[in-house]
């Protein structure tokens, strides 16, 4: 095992001395994500937080912590950030936003607690925002992604494994029943028809990893209609959206919901 940097020949800590190091461009990507209910995701989405616009306060305050690292982690050495940006992108699938934190300097010593305190405080401020919606508000995997410069070379996380991909063949008794099920739901459908409907949408999403606000985007559709249908505020889609959506996810409208 090697020596722990941050303890000198006495075993107490200290900041580690960087002078004799060379500055170099570093960088480092860190996330975290933060689960919500089915009714604080959609205030979320939709713009209607009680706080006012949840996304833009987290996404400052990630950028305000990036640079008060050194007051906040005792043996921080304080840098002259070049860059810190953070990006917030939804999660339908797991109700969940997916909080991405990047900082940059020229210099001594990385950046890696920079983007990890940005991610990190960025979800802290998320949660202030909605916990009067949903104090049950989940924060999780906080963790560095890559880090590039510096003497110990670059990082990446290792990549999650594929997902296992659906069988290509799909066994249907009444195909023309399912053609129905794409618009939206006729008064008498079944409450258990149409959940069923939603966990395959979801599971559609999920294995070909799309993300709601980019597929609405890439399909020329509100990201509503993906988003109203996930946290149960729609009940389906109509025709032309349904085939929007199929498009763009270059698979079959039938593909959606099996």
């Amino acid at each position: 095992m090697s020596k722990l940097s941050h303890l000198d020949a006495k075993g107490a800590a200290h900041m580690v001395d960087v002078s004799a190091k060379p500055v170099t461009a570093r960088e480092a990507t860190a996330e975290a994500t933060i689960i919500l209910s089915t009714e604080a995701f959609a205030a979320v989405s939709e713009g209607k937080a009680p706080k006012g616009d949840v996304l833009a306060v987290a996404r400052i305050a990630g950028i305000m912590a990036a640079k008060k690292v050194p007051d906040l982690i005792p043996l921080c050495h304080p840098l002259a950030i070049a860059k810190a940006a953070v990006e917030i992108e939804p999660d339908a699938a797991r109700r969940a936003f997916r909080i991405q934190a990047t900082v940059a300097t020229s210099g001594q010593t990385g950046v890696e607690m920079e983007a990890l305190t940005a991610a990190s405080v960025a979800a802290l401020a998320f949660y202030d925002m909605i916990k009067a919606v949903d104090k049950s508000a989940v924060i999780e995997t906080v963790r560095l992604l890559a880090k590039s410069g510096g003497k110990s070379g670059d990082y990446k996380v290792p990549a999650a494994p594929a997902p296992i991909k659906p069988s290509a063949v799909k066994v249907r008794a009444k195909p023309s029943a399912l053609m129905g099920e794409v618009a939206a739901p006729r008064a008498r459908a079944q409450g258990g028809d149409v959940e069923r409907r939603r966990e395959a949408f979801r599971a559609f999403m999920t294995s070909r990893r799309l993300r709601p606000t980019l597929w609405a985007k890439q399909a020329g559709v509100p990201s509503g209609e993906i988003l109203g249908f996930l946290t149960g505020h729609s009940r389906g889609f109509s025709r032309e959206v349904a085939e929007k959506l199929a498009r763009a996810a270059r698979a079959q409208i039938d593909d959606m919901f099996a």
